[in-house]
């Protein structure tokens, strides 16, 4: 088997899902070179019985009862039997040729490792006019160009997780790297939890196998938005997420600090404190909440740090 598209979705909108699997459908590489694996990531109602896959001769349903982006992408990884994956979110309404494009780059670029594309946003309502500086964070993101490089650290090269499609390679070593660290668990999504960098992680780990990642043209989906995420209150905790996200990948993307420092000194407080002041309406919300999710994000990785110092020193581990 080619490609493996994995699906993993906790409670979809019904709407939303119909119009992914019709994109699927669609495709026009034939259905014979690809697989498809919905993983029903702890739906209130078990989407198999709601959900006919039987158009495709390779599509299987799958239920991964440990709620979480992290779990359902590693499940879906540990059941896949492709050469390369792409991991579709049940919002994401593909190009008809995206997987006959994305094996195709592959091919063309083999120093490449995670690649994705060109992401336009369907809005169920119109954006207000205040969103619109902060859409780049709902993941829409319209290329004009191609961007490929080999960075340590997220860079315009770095594919987004709608549609990001890596190695089997590169699956399996971030595989590896999650079943290693209690930290990387921390990132991405988990029920209404607003986590997010597990796409970040898993395509940087093509970097640590000496592979690029990058973003291309010819790949092309559409992200569904639905109106509760063009709200104030959703953007903020978007960013709240993304800030613990920084935290937690500045610490599994280098060499782990043997402590974290909590310390907040006066100078350092007075700093924060013009900052907080100067700011009004939306950017105050977002600098409050980013700074408190950091210093909670801090605190987390700083006991992870310990219990794991502690589990090391003791005998016979």
């Amino acid at each position: 088997m080619d490609i493996s598209v994995i699906i993993c979705t906790h409670n979809p909108r019904p709407d939303y899902l119909c119009r992914v699997l019709a994109s699927l459908k669609a495709q026009t590489l034939p259905l014979e070179q690809w697989e498809l694996l919905l993983v029903d990531n702890a739906s209130g109602e078990p989407l198999a019985k709601a959900w006919d896959l039987s158009w495709h001769p390779n599509a299987r349903h799958i239920r991964e009862d440990e709620l979480g982006l992290t779990p359902a992408r590693l499940r879906g990884i540990k059941e896949s039997t492709g050469d390369f994956l792409v991991f579709v979110d049940d919002d994401n309404v593909m190009a008809a040729d995206y997987l006959a494009e994305m094996p195709a780059i592959f091919r063309q670029w083999p120093t490449m490792g995670a690649i994705g594309g060109s992401i336009r946003g369907e809005f169920e309502t119109d954006p207000p006019d205040w969103i619109r500086p902060y859409i780049s964070s709902l993941a829409v993101f319209e290329l004009g160009r191609n961007y490929w490089s080999n960075f340590e650290e997220w860079s315009l090269a770095t594919p987004l997780g709608a549609g990001l499609s890596v190695r089997r390679q590169v699956a399996l070593a971030y595989t590896e790297k999650v079943r290693g660290s209690s930290l990387r668990r921390m990132l991405d999504r988990c029920g209404q939890g607003m986590g997010a960098g597990g796409d970040t992680d898993l395509a940087l780990c093509a970097v640590d196998l000496g592979l690029g990642t990058g973003r291309f043209t010819t790949l092309k989906m559409t992200h569904l938005i639905p109106s509760s995420r063009l709200t104030r209150d959703y953007i903020v905790r978007l960013y709240a997420g993304f800030a613990v996200a920084d935290e937690v990948l500045r610490v599994i993307r280098k060499n782990p600090p043997a402590k974290i420092d909590l310390s907040f000194p006066l100078r350092k407080k007075l700093r924060w404190l013009n900052r907080f002041l100067r700011m009004r309406g939306l950017k105050r919300d977002l600098f409050l909440a980013c700074e408190k999710s950091r210093w909670q994000a801090r605190r987390m990785i700083a006991a992870n740090l310990s219990a794991s110092a502690k589990i090391q020193a003791e005998p016979g581990s």
